[in-house]
C-alpha cells in the first residue's frame, strides 16, 4: 500500500440526484482513497446487483492489506437485508476500506428512507447533491464553476450564460470553462454573446426545427438562446418559413421514396427524409395557416413590427398551433 499522511474518509455520502454534482463527488471520494493507495481496487455496483454476502466479502479487510473502494449505486432501492448488512458494516469498517454510498434522498422502502440517516450518525462524509432547480442556484453553480477554473464573472456574464445555455449543468460547465479559457480569465456579457455567436448560423434552423415539430418549450427556449446570443431576425424568420414551406411541400408529395423526390422536389433526399417525420400532425389548413404566419413575420421582422422578438415569439407559437389544431 502506497500510504498518504493523510487517511482518507472511510464512508461517503453522496446524497441527492443532480447527476453531474453526484459523478464529481464520487469521483473526488475515489481520488482521495487512491491519493492514499495508488493500487486501490474500484468496485461500483447497484444496490439491486449485490447481495449482503458479496457485500461482506467486498468489505472484508485483505490478507494482503491491499486499498478498496466500493460504491453502492442507487441506494435509494435497498432491500431491508442488505440495509441492515450495510449498518452492521458502517458500526465497524475494515482499515484500507472506502464506501461511498450513493443515495437520492427518497426511498420507498424504510430502509431505504432511513439508511442517509443512518450513515450521517456513523460519521459518513456527506456530500449534498440536490437537484438545482432555480434560477438563484444556477446563477450560483455558474459563479462557482468559472471560479473552479481560476476565471472571474461579472452579474452580466452570468445572466448571459444562463439565458444562453439553458438548465444543463454540464453544458453550463462546459460553457463555463471554455469562456473563461477563451477570455483570458474574465468573463463579462459580451464574451459571452462572442463565446454564443458562432453557434448562431444552426440556431435558427434549431428553432424552426422545434416549432414544426410542435415541441414548444424546446422551441421557445431555443428561440430564446438565439436572441439572446444576437442572431439576427431576419435569419430565424427565414429558417421558419423554410422549414414550413419544405413541410408543405414534402406533405403534398406524399410518402414516397426521398431518393425518388428529390429531383422533383428540388431538395437532397436527407432534407425530405427529415421532412417527411416533421409532417406528422399537419393538415392542409394547419399548414396554410402557418404559411400565412411565417409571411407575416417576415414582414414584421423587416421593419413592420415595433419589437421583433415579441413577433418572432408570437410567429413561433401560431406555428405550433397550426399543427394542434384540428
Amino acid at each position: 500500500m502506497t500510504a498518504s499522511s493523510a487517511a482518507p474518509a472511510p464512508l461517503h455520502l453522496v446524497l441527492g440526484d443532480e447527476e453531474l454534482l453526484v459523478d464529481r463527488a464520487v469521483h473526488a471520494a475515489v481520488e482521495a482513497a487512491r491519493t492514499a493507495d495508488s493500487t486501490a481496487e474500484l468496485t461500483r455496483t447497484k444496490v439491486s446487483d449485490i447481495t449482503p454476502p458479496e457485500l461482506a466479502e467486498l468489505v472484508s479487510p485483505s490478507l494482503f492489506s491491499e486499498g478498496r473502494v466500493i460504491v453502492l449505486e442507487q441506494a435509494q432501492d435497498i432491500g431491508q437485508e442488505l440495509a441492515d448488512a450495510v449498518t452492521g458494516y458502517v458500526k465497524d469498517p475494515a482499515e484500507g476500506v472506502t464506501l461511498v454510498v450513493v443515495h437520492s434522498g427518497g426511498g420507498r422502502s424504510k430502509a431505504a428512507k432511513s439508511l442517509p440517516t443512518t450513515l450521517k450518525k456513523a460519521g459518513a462524509q456527506v456530500t449534498e447533491c440536490a437537484k438545482i432547480t432555480k434560477p438563484a442556484e444556477r446563477e450560483a453553480f455558474v459563479r462557482a464553476e468559472v471560479k473552479r477554473v481560476g476565471g472571474r464573472i461579472d452579474a452580466g456574464g452570468v445572466a448571459a450564460l444562463v439565458d444562453a445555455v439553458g438548465s444543463d449543468l454540464r453544458e453550463l460547465s462546459s460553457a463555463a470553462t471554455q469562456l473563461v479559457a477563451d477570455s483570458g480569465g474574465k468573463v463579462d456579457e459580451e464574451a459571452v454573446r462572442r463565446y454564443h455567436r458562432g453557434k448562431a448560423d444552426v440556431t435558427g434552423f434549431l428553432v424552426a426545427e422545434k416549432a414544426v415539430g410542435g415541441d414548444r418549450a424546446a422551441a421557445l427556449e431555443t428561440l430564446r438562446w438565439a436572441q439572446q446570443i444576437g442572431v439576427p431576425h431576419v435569419l430565424i424568420a427565414d429558417a421558419l418559413a423554410d422549414a414550413v414551406r419544405t413541410v408543405a411541400r414534402v406533405s403534398a408529395a406524399g410518402r414516397g421514396n426521398p431518393n425518388q423526390l428529390a429531383g422533383e422536389l428540388g431538395m437532397p433526399p436527407w432534407k425530405i427524409r427529415k421532412a417527411q417525420g416533421q409532417t406528422r400532425g399537419w393538415n392542409a389548413r394547419g399548414l396554410a395557416e402557418a404559411m400565412r404566419t411565417v409571411a407575416r413575420v417576415n414582414a414584421e421582422v423587416k421593419g413592420a413590427a415595433a419589437d421583433p422578438d415579441y413577433a418572432l415569439e408570437r410567429a413561433v407559437l401560431e406555428v405550433i398551433g397550426a399543427k394542434e389544431a384540428r
